[in-house]
This record gives C-alpha cells, structure tokens and sequence, in this order.
C-alpha cells in the first residue's frame, strides 16, 4: 500500500464540508477561541523578541564600549548577546510547539472532527 492510497483512503472516509460549513465554524466560539488561545502567545512572543532584537541592535550600533567588554577571553559581551539571540529563538520554538501541542491541536482536532467527522 503507498502513501498515495493511504491519502486515498483517508480522504474517501471523512465529509467534505460545503463552503457554508467553513464560514460558520470560523465563526463558531470554538473557533473563536482557538484563535484567540494562538494570538494570546504568538503577538506577546513576537513584541518581546522584537524587543530584544532591538535592543541588541541599537546597543550594536551605540554602546560599543559596552559591547567590547570581554567576558572570557577574546568573547565579549557582543558576542555573548549575539549567541543569545540564537538561544532565544530555539526556546521561543521550543515553548511555541509545546504550548500547540498542549493548547491548540486538541482544539483544532475537535474542530476538524466536528467538520469532516471522525477518521475512521
């Protein structure tokens, strides 16, 4: 059996919703507050990441003492906030996916079910 049959069988078994149907779950509160749940992390997650990048950025371009303190050897603080970028964004990942994993694709399930019903 291929992977072609396989999608095959699965989108034979489940309900093709009309237009309509689409229209009216989106405006549905389960809906509504699925998307609510996603913006409550995405939007704070992004203006504090923003943030820092700006604030890496301008201490960059206008404390370049501060930046060439060393820390460890030739590795100055510029570089340490530099890496630091780097980690923020693997962890923003990171929480991202277990906060979707935890929140929103138990919701988002329950919507496609209640959609195109059960997979069988």
């Amino acid at each position: 059996m291929t992977t072609a049959d396989l999608r095959e069988g699965l989108t034979q078994q489940r309900i093709a919703p009309d237009a309509q149907a689409f229209v009216d779950m989106q405006s549905s509160p389960e809906f509504q507050q699925l998307r609510h749940r996603l913006r409550s992390f995405v939007f704070p997650m992004t203006a504090f990441f923003l943030a820092w990048y700006a604030c890496y950025v301008l201490l960059a371009t206008y404390a370049h003492d501060f930046m060439a303190i060393k820390v460890i050897g030739n590795v100055n603080i510029g570089i340490v906030l530099g890496l630091g970028q780097f980690v923020t964004t693997f962890a923003i990942t990171a929480l991202y996916v277990k906060f979707a994993n935890r929140e929103l694709d138990p919701r988002a399930r329950a919507i496609r079910e209640e959609l195109e019903g059960p997979v069988k």
